[in-house]
């Protein structure tokens, strides 16, 4: 495969499995909506890092053990359950009783360490995010391009570098609509009780799903 189609079927891939619903995607927007366009932003940094730490344990080959090993992927897999549920509690108690869209915007619902931190853990704490890059990224490995743990770990970049972008532009929408909404407590708590429902849901998804 020439170069030029090589890399238009890996972003291609790329853009599409970063497009695709998942707990990263949610958790940035659910912070941006509640923390505004810069909280977003860090989130989608925090989720990205944790990525990251993915990509170098699939270089690295460390993946495998999520993959093959039952009790790690479980274990792994009901702690990033739990804590998807205990971001979706926090939601759905913020829309309790005023909305977070009405906080003025110096008054930020978490720091952005926390944003950051919380993002992390949402994707560190995902196994199918550490078997995605196992299972993805050997696909686009060339034998006649170096290393092969190298070249894990460019590919791997590049995918989050296409997952920044994604997130980002994602951010700046929510960003409008929660200004938008700012006026309209009533929309806003139900936006707020829609997306701790929407992490909660995510979290019990995980908790049922299976190694691939």
């Amino acid at each position: 495969m020439a170069d030029s189609a090589f890399w238009v079927v890996f972003f291609s891939a790329a853009l599409a499995l970063n497009l695709s619903p998942g707990p990263d995607i949610f958790y940035v927007l659910t912070r941006t909506l509640s923390g505004g366009r810069r909280i977003g932003v860090i989130a989608s940094l925090g989720v990205c890092s944790g990525a990251l730490v993915h990509v170098l344990a699939a270089a690295l080959g460390i993946s495998a053990i999520l993959a093959t090993s039952a009790l790690a992927f479980t274990v792994v897999k009901y702690v990033g359950a739990a804590y998807l549920l205990y971001l979706g509690i926090q939601a759905l108690r913020s829309a309790g009783g005023h909305s977070a869209l009405d906080v003025e915007p110096a008054r930020e619902p978490v720091s952005a360490w926390q944003a950051y931190r919380q993002g992390v853990l949402v994707d560190l704490l995902n196994p199918k995010a550490a078997i995605f890059f196992m299972a993805f990224l050997p696909q686009f490995v060339r034998p006649d391009h170096g290393a092969v743990p190298l070249q894990l770990m460019i590919l791997g970049a590049l995918v989050v570098l296409v997952a920044i972008i994604v997130e980002c532009v994602l951010v700046l929408l929510a960003a409008r609509t929660r200004q938008a909404l700012k006026g309209n407590p009533r929309i806003a708590q139900w936006l707020d009780r829609t997306l701790g429902s929407l992490l909660i849901a995510m979290g019990i998804r995980l908790g049922l799903s299976e190694r691939l």
